[in-house]
């Protein structure tokens, strides 16, 4: 049997979070996180649900989207604390996606920095101006970060 200590209601995990009630009810609809119900239908969470929503605070922050927020919580255990093990897990699943977005990150700061700070101040040298849209030989989008 639980503690009582270790369950606490939506309001108070809303204040610990920072998130709306209503964000909470969105999360646990989604299978984020799981209410318990008392006696009077109270929903009841584990206090280590602060956790998992501040994991999805982060992540989405990050960038990821909901269905990779919901894959890499689908491997924590339900219904008890996850481990640091467990959430080591999760690093892991996610470290591929986050090194990828570093990456267009860093790629993206340095193109900006050229351009802006490179002090040329002359279109026909600046090695980023696309005179007569020779860029659109080589395909659609974004090339000059994204490729």
């Amino acid at each position: 049997m639980m503690d009582r200590n270790d369950v606490i209601p939506i309001g108070v995990l809303a204040r610990r979070t920072g998130l709306a009630v209503s964000a909470i009810r969105f999360y646990e609809g989604k299978g984020l996180v799981t209410a318990q119900r008392t006696g009077g239908n109270q929903r009841r969470f584990l206090r280590s649900d602060i956790r998992r929503l501040s994991f999805i605070l982060i992540a989405q922050r990050l960038g990821l989207g909901l269905t990779e927020i919901e894959e890499a919580l689908a491997t924590l255990p339900a219904g008890r604390t996850p481990t640091v093990t467990d959430w080591q897990r999760v690093g892991r699943s996610l470290r591929g996606q986050l090194d990828e977005r570093i990456k267009l990150l860093t790629r993206t700061r340095a193109k900006l920095d050229e351009c802006i700070g490179c002090g040329c101040v002359s279109l026909p040298r600046c090695q980023l101006y696309n005179k007569d849209d020779r860029a659109a030989a080589g395909g659609v989008g974004p090339r000059f970060v994204l490729d």
